[in-house]
């Protein structure tokens, strides 16, 4: 048998690799490039950690408990990626939009930059309110 097929038929329900294990793996090689010039234990400690459970999701048979956990890492990394998508937004457009919380739903709205009281409704939640520019 070829190496390929037996890698195959070994990986076969196991997990694999996901996003989290790429970001953990980024991590891992990050934290070993500064310990190259720092040389840490708790920094080695911490490398080792990071690899090891790197693996250990990669070869779990878990498959359900590996999948929840990808998508908790990859709710936090849109959310936070939406949040500096957002910032930029408003940096860019701060000459011609303001940007306003919806009352009710929270929701962020993008809203021309003309002066006066003008009534707006939420796309989300359909809400009328009013704002003063």
């Amino acid at each position: 048998m070829r190496f390929r097929e037996k890698l195959a038929r070994f990986m076969y329900g196991r997990y694999g690799a996901d996003q989290l294990y790429n970001f953990l793996t980024v991590v891992f090689y990050l934290i070993f490039a500064i310990n190259l010039f720092i040389r840490s234990y708790i920094l080695t400690i911490a490398s080792l950690v990071l690899l090891g459970y790197a693996s250990y999701r990669v070869f779990s048979r878990n498959i359900y408990k590996r999948r929840d956990e990808n998508e908790k890492y990859l709710k936090m990394r849109n959310s936070f990626v939406g949040a500096v998508k957002l910032q930029k937004n408003r940096i860019r457009d701060r000459k011609t939009h303001i940007y306003k919380k919806c009352p009710k739903c929270r929701a962020t709205l993008r809203l021309p930059k003309k002066k006066g009281v003008h009534t707006v409704r939420c796309p989300r939640c359909s809400e009328h309110f009013d704002i003063k520019v």
